[in-house]
């Protein structure tokens, strides 16, 4: 029997998901990827939209694709994050839609048509690629998918020769594992990240025998390995599109349990970020390396 899907976290007064609805979101460590479903196997499916262009277009390409014929699909996003221009791209794919508007979001409501069209386009337009001008396997929707992010370069440029196991934490298409992993002295990596997508392109972009790949929230106690000699790490500090300085602030706290009594934690930030009380709360000695062009590092001594 199709069973009902939900993609990303609708809230729950804008969009009805059954219960024991299967989570498809690429940022929930374990779930299905909607990639791998059978043409039909969904019953019904409710989207929160991602804010992305291409990256939205893939996710609904791929949910009408799964989805039967006549079964309901529920999209919405916020009017300024992609919610403006569903109408208009569920349209182009066949659809015949039902728009209403509630709390900031756009809300649409349709059925998979018998037909739809333009499908395998959006779905090869969102989907993970080599990018000849970085040399890196990346996909839209990932952190910076397309370009090195200026805090990550900034940090590679300050970042001295490391030893030792250690861990980068947000690892994204690893970028930063790639300037850890020159130095001859590391003898361990692990990268971990929440979205599936950076994992995979992570695993083509950093070919080391040293370097292991998790899928899991780093936050998460059993995400990082213990007693490491160095954690590296550009952390998160948004979630659903909105500013969270606790994010990172978990992420500083997570570094420090998972390093050894003076093991060190080499972070890069925007500079507005409130994190030197947090790293002075866990860490026995902070040291501000370098700022510039909006960022800032900070070496950390446990």
């Amino acid at each position: 029997m199709p069973r009902p899907g939900v993609y990303g976290h609708p809230p729950a007064d804008l969009a009805e998901v059954p219960d024991g609805a299967v989570q498809f979101s690429p940022l929930v460590p374990g779930s299905t990827a909607l990639e791998d479903l059978a043409p039909g196997s969904l019953g019904s499916l409710a989207v929160l939209a991602p804010p992305g262009t291409l990256e939205r277009r893939h996710a609904l390409a791929l949910g009408l694709r799964a989805l039967g014929a006549g079964a309901p699909l529920t999209v919405l996003a916020p009017k300024d994050r992609g919610g403006s221009r569903l109408a208009r791209e569920l349209s182009a794919f066949g659809c015949r839609l039902d728009e209403t508007a509630k709390r900031h979001h756009r809300i649409v409501r349709t059925v998979r048509p018998e037909a739809p069209t333009g499908l395998d386009d959006a779905v090869a337009e969102g989907a993970g690629r080599l990018m000849p001008e970085l040399g890196l396997w990346s996909q839209p929707g990932i952190f910076s998918w397309n370009r090195i992010d200026p805090g990550t370069a900034l940090l590679i440029a300050h970042l001295p020769p490391l030893s030792g196991r250690g861990a980068d934490l947000g690892c994204g298409l690893g970028v930063l594992a790639r300037a850890v992993l020159a130095s001859p002295t590391v003898t361990a990596l692990a990268l971990v990240d929440n979205d599936r997508r950076a994992v995979a392109a992570a695993r083509r972009n950093v070919e080391d025998p040293r370097a292991s790949f998790a899928w899991k929230d780093a936050r998460a106690t059993d995400a990082v390995p213990e007693r490491l000699d160095f954690v590296v790490m550009n952390p998160p500090f948004h979630d659903g599109g909105a500013e969270d300085r606790a994010l990172g602030q978990a992420f500083i706290r997570r570094a420090a349990a998972a390093l050894r009594p003076g093991g060190t934690l080499w972070l890069t930030a925007n500079t507005h970020l409130p994190y030197e009380a947090t790293l002075g709360e866990v860490f026995r000695e902070v040291t501000p390396r370098a700022a510039a062009n909006g960022y800032k590092i900070h070496e950390a001594r446990k």
